[in-house]
């Protein structure tokens, strides 16, 4: 048979010469060394950062060609009652139909392709992680970013966190599918994912680092803690070279919050903790409200429900999309304290609203514009009652923002974290962390659930129980495996591996040393492969060994699941209890008998 290098002989006397194509061998070698090596984990944190952050670009630069399209403005919370100049017919009045418009486009997108694209997404992802081994299916990435875009372009008054961590997710759980990682690796790139998602998206690369331990993992494992970190870093400097290295607020200059002023900001604290509360039952009073008058196809609710999100519309704009210029003016002390109450109120109800339609976007940046409103009034009205003493209003702002979004999250650390990435400003961190800590007792006091997790108990769903009993409980890998096939010995043609493969029950062969030691598996696909891409016969099976990590006799065989689904369809060998030899072979055949097994 001729060999490759044969091959690129008979052309050395052409003008140019042949480069060796990569064989399947190589690319099959890789991608395991990706699933299972620390260097690999590495490799696939840095892409799924760059996927986040690329991710995060690409959601970011549809919401402003949505925004631009429905309205006519960039940002039209801050533009009154104005017209669309596309549409100056309508005068204000498009409000009115825009919303319903982009519900019938990502209405019927989002049920027939990805039903879990609704909402505001992270309750989805924290399911995955803790009962799903982090498998998104990968479809969400693309109909959640349309689907979020038009939401949000349209007037949707969501945030993009929401979006933007389950579009990163569902990309780290995709390329963990691929590498065929197993579920410890698949949730911490799903942890990846929506670190980088969050870093690149609000700049804020530590935020988007506790936010995947604090909701995601729900730990602080120092390797998961190195990679998602790298992750996040990946994400954040793509994300700057798109945004430039900003804060995605602009925020006015403040002073030192005073010592003597911590008891405002604890008061602070306790009533942003109702706040957040009170914005999660509303939200969810409101949704089961929705779902109770509406009696047709779902695909067809966000048109007609987007007819009601726009009265609101018509009634305050300044609830129109993510309403960041709003929240800045509120910061800033340029609302009346009448005025602040009333776009809290209108906040609640326009996000509780567009979630409750079947609108898609975050819950996050919501909690932020109700804390800056709270924060605001509350500051104003410190200032009627105790003068300058009180300290700057936006001061007030500014930590009602995170301690709202710790009542309704209860994510003290990274509502610390992601507001002093925004101010910059260490000063502040005394009152801010005493009204977060207070916010999220508060919270704790009132309710067993925040935001997301209410989402998943209302479907049954407690992720604070241990998980459901396996079936396999108490089942042992010796319970079901199948007697071990003669295995190969490395230095075996593959000529006669070939022979053997084709007659094998399963189309593979564990292969070991002469000695008996275990060296991997060799499957009658990658035989093939490499004898059609020019392989010799004579080559030594062990050249095509794949690694493939075996399970032992006494392993439970629920634990074995994790590896035996990321393998090769055509099963795992099994160490006996010494691991020093083969003792059988375990399949996903077998694995199905048990669960199937006559009790009898």
């Amino acid at each position: 048979m001729q060999t490759m290098s044969s091959v690129a002989d008979a052309h050395a006397g052409t003008s140019s010469r042949t480069l060796p194509v990569p064989s399947r061998r190589g690319l099959n070698r890789l991608v395991n060394a990706l699933a299972v090596t620390r260097g690999g984990l590495l490799a696939l944190a840095l892409t799924v950062g760059s996927g986040a952050g690329l991710g995060a670009i690409v959601f970011r630069r549809l919401i402003e060609t949505f925004t631009q399209a429905f309205s006519g403005h960039a940002d039209y919370s801050a533009a009154g009652h104005a017209a669309n100049p596309h549409l100056p017919g309508l005068g204000m009045w498009f409000v009115l139909f825009a919303p319903a418009v982009a519900g019938a486009i990502y209405g019927p997108l989002v049920y027939k392709f990805a039903p879990e694209a609704r909402g505001h997404g992270v309750p989805e992802v924290m399911y995955a992680v803790a009962r799903k081994g982090g498998r998104i299916a990968p479809q969400v990435a693309v109909v959640k970013s349309l689907a979020s875009a038009l939401c949000i372009g349209s007037g949707g008054s969501v945030g993009r966190e929401g979006p933007i961590v389950q579009i990163g997710s569902a990309l780290g759980s995709t390329l963990g599918r691929v590498v065929g990682a197993g579920e410890d690796r698949m949730r911490l790139l799903v942890a990846c994912g929506a670190a980088g998602g969050i870093a690149a998206t609000f700049n804020a690369p530590l935020a988007g680092v506790f936010f995947a331990m604090e909701l995601i993992l729900t730990s602080f494992a120092a390797e998961g803690f190195g990679m998602i970190v790298l992750s996040s870093v990946t994400a954040s400097v793509i994300g700057r070279a798109a945004f430039g290295d900003v804060p995605f607020l602009s925020l006015p200059p403040f002073h030192a919050a005073q010592v003597s002023q911590l008891t405002l900001f604890a008061a602070l604290g306790v009533g942003a903790g109702v706040i957040g509360v009170a914005f999660s039952k509303v939200l969810y009073l409101i949704e089961d409200a929705c779902d109770w008058a509406w009696r047709w196809p779902e695909w067809a609710r966000p048109a007609v429900g987007g007819l009601l999100l726009g009265v609101v519309l018509l009634l305050l704009p300044e609830m129109y999309g993510v309403g960041y210029p709003v929240l800045e003016n509120a910061v800033a002390g340029k609302y009346a304290i009448g005025f602040l109450l009333v776009l809290l109120i209108g906040k609640i109800a326009a996000t509780s609203v567009t979630i409750g339609i079947g609108g898609s976007g975050g819950v996050f940046a919501p909690s932020l514009f109700m804390g800056a409103m709270a924060g605001s009034a509350f500051g104003l009205a410190a200032h009627d009652v105790f003068g300058s003493s009180a300290g700057p209003v936006g001061s007030y702002a500014l930590v009602g923002m995170g301690a709202v979004f710790a009542g309704a999250a209860r994510a003290p650390i990274t509502a610390v974290v992601i507001l002093f990435e925004l101010t910059g400003e260490y000063s502040i961190i005394l009152p801010l962390m005493a009204a977060i800590v207070l916010a999220t007792l508060t919270s704790k006091a009132i309710t067993g659930d925040t935001i997301y997790t209410l989402k998943l108990r209302r479907r049954g769903i407690d992720l604070s129980a241990p998980a459901p009993a396996s079936p396999f409980a108490g089942i042992t890998v010796g319970d079901v495996m199948e007697p071990v096939p003669a295995p190969l010995i490395a230095a075996t043609p593959l000529s006669q591996a070939a022979d053997t493969l084709a007659v094998s029950r399963h189309g593979a062969l564990p292969v070991t040393d002469v000695d008996g030691a275990y060296l991997g598996i060799a499957t009658a696909r990658a035989v093939a492969e490499i004898l059609s891409e020019g392989g010799r016969d004579d080559e030594p099976v062990r050249e095509v060994v794949l690694t493939a990590k075996p399970v032992r006799a006494d392993s439970d065989l629920a634990g074995a699941l994790t590896e035996l689904v990321a393998a090769d369809p055509s099963g795992l060998p099994v160490l006996n209890g010494a691991g020093t030899g083969l003792s059988g072979w375990i399949t996903h055949q077998a694995v199905l008998a048990a669960v199937h097994r006559d009790p009898a």
